[in-house]
């Protein structure tokens, strides 16, 4: 009972770590970049696996779990958009999976990426560079063109490897089983 207090707690607070209430695009209009989707990993500094999750949502969007698989795992919907002669991951975070939803509208991270040789590199937009108060998409887009070149306009450097199923790697999935009360 304990833990999933703190489970709980942990992923409320995790929400709550979003930076900000504006949202650069409502609309995803530009394609998916394929070779996101996938399943990464990392150890973190203190040894501990985790994993990110990209699955294609449509064609313009994505569905991202992080860190997949744990319980304290959250979900987002993630798009990108160009702003400031950047390309960014935008994500809209909405739930974890102990069924938290975000309270206070700060939804939204913004992230660049690079991808080399099996590694997703990415860093995240910093709220104290651009202030996370802004009231537009047009205000939170100027901010961001106007620290271009700031070389403290992401946060530090994340990598993740790509997975493999150590079983099968590149194997196709398999479809999951129908449940009997499905049929």
């Amino acid at each position: 009972m304990k833990t999933n207090a703190l489970i709980a707690v942990a992923c409320t607070v995790a929400l709550a770590g979003c930076d900000y209430t504006v949202s650069l695009t409502d609309t995803p209009e530009l394609p998916i970049d394929k070779t996101l989707v996938g399943s990464w990993e990392r150890t973190t500094q203190q040894g501990e696996r985790q994993r990110l999750l990209v699955l294609p949502l449509g064609p313009n969007e994505y569905l991202v779990s992080f860190p997949a698989g744990a319980k304290d795992a959250m979900f987002a919907r993630a798009a990108l958009c160009k702003t400031g002669g950047l390309t960014l991951i935008q994500l809209a975070w909405f739930g974890t999976a102990q069924g938290a939803i975000p309270e206070d509208g700060r939804i939204f991270q913004y992230a660049s990426y690079a991808l080399a040789d099996g590694t997703l590199k990415g860093r995240l937009l910093n709220a104290d560079v651009v202030d996370r108060d802004v009231s537009s998409a047009a205000a939170l887009s100027a901010a961001i063109e106007a620290n271009r070149d700031n070389p403290k306009l992401f946060r530090d450097v994340w990598e993740f490897t790509r997975a493999e199923d150590p079983a099968k790697p590149g194997a196709p999935p398999k479809r999951p089983p129908i449940p009997a009360a499905w049929r």
